[in-house]
């Protein structure tokens, strides 16, 4: 079973006792677990149509504080999956209207929305606020920038991903695991900003992400260390796969020498 991060517990109300009490009947889940939640924050990058149900999920389950970062406006393509968005949401800024869903959701939660996609710019302060990150950007330059600032803060890193429709997720733990560079030391060529894509595809691996990132927090069961799980939706098809470290990596090496 995998170790608790070490994150401050916060004591739960009257209210959230009420509010969370049939997912602490869960084995090997309680109010410590849940306080630990209550106490941690996380960063997802990206609140479409994954990292969307992400922080929706988290919420739910009663995260303490989220930190959103997503640039942009709402648009009418964004409607088929993005659940965070509606229609009088249409050209607003997308991390305010994910902010609004989640907050009428649960008025409890604390959130921090950036208009701001990642980047080597911002990655340092956005990661800073967080203590886990939840990876959820569409562009490898994203998710590299994510990668090197997790490894370097030491922070865990649930890596989500979709297209079309297929999906993949790992977890990824600095000085114990490989990083995202050791499995894709070059972006696939076939990965672009638009993409052929159904809400419910990006809504499965989403709410799998956010099990991970609950998993990690909280210390309940086996997270995805060093195991790269891949789906294809279309014939229903899940496989489990073995990651090591890439030799000659300077990511890992850095981290495993410091």
């Amino acid at each position: 079973m995998a170790q608790p991060l070490p994150i401050p517990r916060r004591p739960l109300t009257e209210e959230e006792l009420a509010t969370y009490a049939w997912q602490m009947w869960v084995p090997g889940f309680g109010e410590a677990e849940q306080e630990r939640l209550k106490g941690a924050s996380v960063l997802v990058s990206r609140c479409g149509g994954l990292g969307g149900v992400v922080a929706f999920e988290l919420a739910a389950a009663g995260i303490g504080r989220l930190v959103l970062a997503h640039g942009g406006n709402v648009k009418p393509s964004d409607l088929n999956r993005q659940l965070l968005m509606t229609y009088d949401d249409l050209g607003k800024p997308r991390s305010a209207a994910a902010e609004r869903t989640l907050k009428k959701f649960n008025p409890r939660l604390e959130i921090l929305a950036v208009s701001e996609n990642v980047s080597d710019d911002n990655a340092v302060r956005l990661v800073s606020e967080a203590d886990l990150i939840v990876d959820c950007a569409p562009l490898f330059p994203e998710r590299y920038a994510l990668n090197r600032e997790a490894m370097r803060q030491r922070k865990p890193l649930v890596e989500c991903a979709m297209y079309e429709l297929e999906a993949t997720l790992t977890t990824i733990i600095p000085g114990e695991t490989p990083c995202l560079e050791c499995t894709y030391p070059e972006p696939p060529s076939t990965w672009r900003r638009e993409f052929p894509v159904f809400g419910a595809v990006s809504g499965t691996v989403a709410c799998l992400g956010a099990m991970e990132a609950i998993k990690v927090l909280c210390g309940l069961g086996e997270p995805l260390l060093g195991t790269l799980i891949t789906m294809d939706l279309r014939d229903m098809r899940f496989r489990r796969l073995s990651l090591s470290r890439r030799e000659g990596c300077s990511l890992c090496a850095s981290i495993t020498a410091s």
